[in-house]
């Protein structure tokens, strides 16, 4: 993913507020626990989490555990929110200092230099705590716990396929 692309997904977060929100289409695919767990992400994460879904639609029969996947991947971020200079300052420093972003990673999300670091790092742990807790599957867990992990890491997990359909479409979105 190049640094331009992710420059203009930072782009379009700022005007998220400007969007309507498809609540109808994430209930089609949420429990009402879970489905109460998307309302509480920010506005631009939900818009990104619906277009992961519709791009995971696209991609042929998608199963429950992928659609809920890619609604609330990212609803570990609510546990800290952070606006979109952090995220696109995170994003950049991943990307340009690689070691410094591992180190800044490693700190305590209430100081707030260090918080969109670890948010980037730590969401997907949060996220599938937040969705176990709220009767996801096992299976769902597992998804949005290594969402952002290198996908030849577990080619041979019975969730591998779908894990790199939900890189896929997080990428593309």
């Amino acid at each position: 993913m190049t640094l331009v692309y992710r420059l203009q997904q930072g782009f379009r977060a700022l005007f998220a507020f400007s969007q309507p929100v498809d609540l109808e289409l994430a209930a089609t695919y949420l429990s009402p626990r879970l489905l109460e767990l998307f309302e509480d992400m920010q506005r631009d994460e939900q818009l990104h989490s619906l277009n992961v879904l519709r791009t995971v639609l696209t991609q042929g029969t998608a199963p429950v555990d992928l659609t809920v996947a890619a609604l609330l991947h990212d609803v570990g971020k609510v546990c800290y929110p952070i606006v979109v200079w952090q995220k696109t300052l995170a994003v950049l420093v991943r990307r340009l200092w690689p070691q410094l972003y591992v180190r800044w990673s490693q700190g305590n999300p209430a100081n707030l230099w260090q918080r969109p670091f670890v948010v980037y790092e730590c969401h997907p742990a949060w996220g599938a705590d937040m969705v176990a807790k709220a009767g996801g599957s096992e299976a769902t867990q597992w998804l949005i716990t290594h969402h952002a992990d290198v996908c030849e890491n577990w080619i041979a997990h019975p969730n591998y396929e779908m894990l790199k359909r939900l890189q896929a479409a997080d990428d593309a979105n």
